[in-house]
């Protein structure tokens, strides 16, 4: 346990959220996990954790905010379950984006509290508590959509971001999206996922006065090119809250979305904290 997470459990025994002796529990189990060698050698720096196939990068939370990310594609079940292992023994919040059945269901045996999305391809492991901070709408154009879109909500709930889902509202029936709009128009950032000619973002951009992610994805016939249409398109859109993430990155596109928001949330609360003081 490095310093930073020795200062989150004493911050968080002031706040009520932990009784001493299990925050007395917790120090002492990541006493004893460091010295065991099996669990991963860490650096002198205490910055990385090295496995047997992978190098962690632990000093990610403190440097970005959020820890590192597990990719699962081409990893092997052993790999990803050993590195879920090291980031919540550091007391680091687990996810992990496409993974196949098979990681999903070693990593839920492994971590009982692991929240699994099929449909998002993601798990996930809240092992730091932390308040749900910001707002943010996933919209998403059609049902087809649905997949990269998941993967951006399961993304904002392992970053405790306030998220919404709206499916289903893309221009071929203009009228649907507006029949939502009280449902996103006080959003912090909007993550927006369409295939095809990828136009949904821009309508949603000019309704809002907040950042648009738009995450293109291959859903399309031929000359959608797997993606490309849509990307081409949003990268042209005239909406000017408009950006772009890459194809199917609903990861990105969640990220991003959700730094934003946590950003607006920190600025609202240290000026309603400045109102109090000035009264």
């Amino acid at each position: 346990m490095n310093s930073n997470q020795l200062q989150e459990l004493f911050e968080r025994v002031q706040r009520g959220d932990l009784d001493v002796l299990s925050a007395l529990a917790r120090f002492e189990n990541s006493y004893q996990d460091s010295s065991r060698p099996s669990s991963g050698h860490i650096t002198s720096t205490n910055a990385t954790a090295e496995t047997s196939d992978a190098a962690i990068d632990l000093d990610r939370l403190q440097r970005c905010g959020f820890p590192e990310v597990v990719f699962a594609e081409g990893k092997t079940i052993e790999s990803v379950v050993s590195i879920f292992d090291v980031l919540s023994r550091n007391e680091q919040n687990c996810l992990a984006t496409r993974v196949t059945a098979e990681q999903s269901a070693a990593l839920v045996d492994r971590f009982p509290n692991a929240i699994s999305s099929e449909i998002a391809r993601t798990v996930r492991v809240q092992v730091a508590a932390q308040e749900l901070a910001g707002k943010v709408s996933v919209i998403t154009a059609g049902t087809s959509d649905r997949p990269v879109a998941e993967e951006a909500a399961e993304t904002l709930r392992w970053m405790n971001v306030d998220v919404g889902v709206i499916e289903d509202v893309g221009v071929a029936g203009p009228h649907r999206l507006a029949e939502q709009r009280g449902r996103f128009a006080d959003a912090d950032a909007i993550v927006v996922v369409a295939g095809m000619e990828g136009a949904l973002p821009s309508v949603v951009g000019g309704h809002v006065d907040c950042p648009v992610i738009a995450v293109p994805t291959s859903v399309g016939y031929g000359a959608n090119l797997c993606g490309f249409a849509a990307l081409l398109g949003m990268l042209n859109s005239c909406a000017s809250n408009v950006t772009v993430v890459n194809i199917d990155a609903g990861f990105k596109g969640g990220y991003v979305a959700g730094l934003i928001a946590r950003r607006c949330a920190a600025a609202q609360s240290r000026h309603d904290s400045k109102d109090i003081h000035t009264q």
